[in-house]
This record gives structure tokens, sequence and C-alpha cells, in this order.
């Protein structure tokens, strides 16, 4: 059994970028099957403000994949996709 790769999206509740980002997120994913598990962390809560010091994540949307920052900002589709290829 392969282990899923971890994709996490920090994201903020009033981030407009946010929402487009995590559902471009659902609408890619499906294409992948079961390799990758989506992540949202909340940037902005307790937990997600000690994540984003750790990581330098200054912006939101910002998204890793494997604990490694891939983008930070809007990806266009293409882009995850190409991205997310590597990943297979």
């Amino acid at each position: 059994m392969n282990k899923k790769t971890t994709i996490e999206l920090f994201y903020t509740l009033t981030c407009p970028n946010c929402k487009l980002t995590k559902q471009m997120l659902k609408e890619v994913l499906p294409q992948f099957e079961d390799k990758f598990s989506l992540k949202t962390t909340l940037a902005n809560s307790p937990s997600g403000m000690i994540r984003t010091m750790k990581l330098g994540i200054h912006t939101v949307p910002t998204l890793l994949i494997d604990n490694k920052v891939v983008f930070k900002s809007v990806p266009t589709k293409e882009e995850l996709i190409e991205k997310l290829k590597n990943y297979q």
C-alpha cells in the first residue's frame, strides 16, 4: 500500500484567493485518485500560527506538498496539475 502524499493549504477565513485555491484543489485532486490527502490549516488559529512561524509562511494561500512550500499564491490550474504530476 502506497502512502499518500500530503498537500497542506494554509488559509484564512476572509481570504478570497484561499477560497479559489481550495475550490481548484477540489476540482483537480480527483484526477489523481488516491495519491494525495488534503489538509487545510487555518493560518491564524493558534496551532496554525505556530506552524506558519516554523515554516516561515507570511502569506496566504500557501500550498505545501510534503511540508515543502510549492506555491505562495493562487496557481493556475495548469501549474497545479503540472506540480502534482511530479509527485506521482
